[in-house]
């Protein structure tokens, strides 16, 4: 492929990759108020939020496997796309408990697709631009969930949660059509399909395995505070609903510009031993802070915190997780990589809703917080090994 034909490429990806995300998450800063609005509960609340990790957990794995014997990523895209926006169809027809349900297992299978998005993205990019094209995809990932965050904020209050649903379909149909558009480079030779078990012997290589649990840590936790409980205590402490939008629009904001951040020679030049432990240390001090706000613009403040996280945490742990891995099995290593964090997007949630009912939403911000203290002390100490490593080495 030409140079000129990969720019195009590159462009194409990265627009479908902002329409996937607009559909995927335009409805989210108002699902926890709106569910709690209809009588849902917190546990149940805590139920529908971690089914969409769930689905990615159980699927990501075995689609990266297959990304990588099938060698192609266009069809893993277009069923991506076309999930996330049938998942607001059922949002719209289903009444809300069981729309919500259904539809975010549908979006956990669309976000399950990720893998093939990423790694298709990255091949477009040279080993050494692999930080690179990570903050980038991340950026265009979070401009879409921008997108989305504005227009919810703008028209929720006055247009309701199915007007949101119907900007998630509109948004998910020109993706599917763009996406018949995305073309894969040939290879050369003769490519032979890997075994199975060839493939999951990646699955042991310890830095993936380290920086997929710092990745649990890290989208466990935003899931279960900015994306979802964090929009309950707004509510409580009497933030309107443009405010409660604001919350979710100044997260995304910084997310995008440190995402671009950390694509930066800058970032690179300092390196992930410095950005990830100092950023799950700032994500620590926000759930322990949060509880205590009782402003909602103090609230709407503090969000840049967590914004941090998703654009320097996340992309520099993607990278260090993919170091090791050879270009042939990067599926199947973002599969698992993505399968482990989706385990905190699952469990974290369901917990914290849980707490949250038998204790107080405060308690679960406290227990986030020390497992996120937890995670920079392990990076930390993970990082002073490695590095002695490399320089006895």
């Amino acid at each position: 492929m030409d140079k000129s034909k990969l720019n195009y490429q590159k462009n194409l990806l990265l627009i479908i990759v902002v329409l996937f995300w607009f559909a995927q998450y335009v409805y989210v800063p108002f699902q926890t108020p709106y569910l709690s609005t209809m009588q849902v509960s917190s546990s149940m609340i805590g139920i529908i939020i971690g089914i969409y990790g769930f689905s990615q957990m159980v699927l990501r794995m075995p689609i990266g496997i297959m990304a990588d014997k099938n060698g192609r990523h266009k069809l893993f895209i277009i069923l991506g796309v076309t999930a996330s926006a049938l998942a607001s169809v059922f949002r719209i027809i289903l009444e809300p408990q069981t729309g919500f349900l259904v539809g975010n297992i549908l979006s956990g299978f669309a976000s399950a697709m990720w893998i093939s998005f990423m790694v298709l993205y990255a091949s477009y990019f040279t080993c050494e631009n692999l930080q690179r094209a990570m903050g980038l995809i991340m950026a265009a990932n979070n401009i879409g969930v921008l997108g989305g965050f504005v227009l919810s904020t703008l028209s929720y209050n006055h247009l309701g949660m199915n007007f949101l649903c119907l900007l998630s379909i509109c948004s998910g149909v020109p993706a599917i059509l763009l996406s018949f558009g995305i073309k894969e480079q040939k290879t050369k030779t003769v490519k032979i399909v890997p075994k199975t078990s060839d493939l999951i012997k990646v699955y042991a290589d310890k830095r993936l395995i380290f920086f997929s649990i710092l990745a649990l840590v890290q989208q466990g936790i935003l899931m279960a505070t900015c994306m979802s409980f964090t929009t309950q205590i707004a509510h409580e402490i009497n933030a309107s609903a443009f405010q409660i939008g604001l919350l979710s629009i100044v997260y995304i904001i910084v997310a995008v510009l440190a995402s671009y951040f950390s694509a930066s020679n800058f970032a690179r030049r300092l390196g992930s031993s410095l950005w990830i432990p100092f950023i799950l240390f700032v994500l620590a001090i926000y759930c322990f802070a949060v509880p205590n706000i009782f402003s909602p613009n103090l609230l709407i403040a503090i969000q840049i915190l967590a914004g941090l996280s998703t654009g320097i945490v996340f992309s520099f742990c993607t990278s260090e997780a993919m170091k090791n891995v050879p270009i042939e099995k990067r599926s199947t290593a973002m599969g698992y990589y993505q399968a482990i964090y989706a385990v905190g997007m699952t469990i974290v949630p369901m917990i914290a809703g849980n707490i949250a009912e038998i204790y107080s939403l405060n308690i679960a911000f406290y227990l986030e917080g020390i497992i996120a203290v937890i995670a920079t002390v392990a990076s930390m100490i993970y990082f002073k090994y490695d590095n002695r490593k490399t320089i006895k080495g």
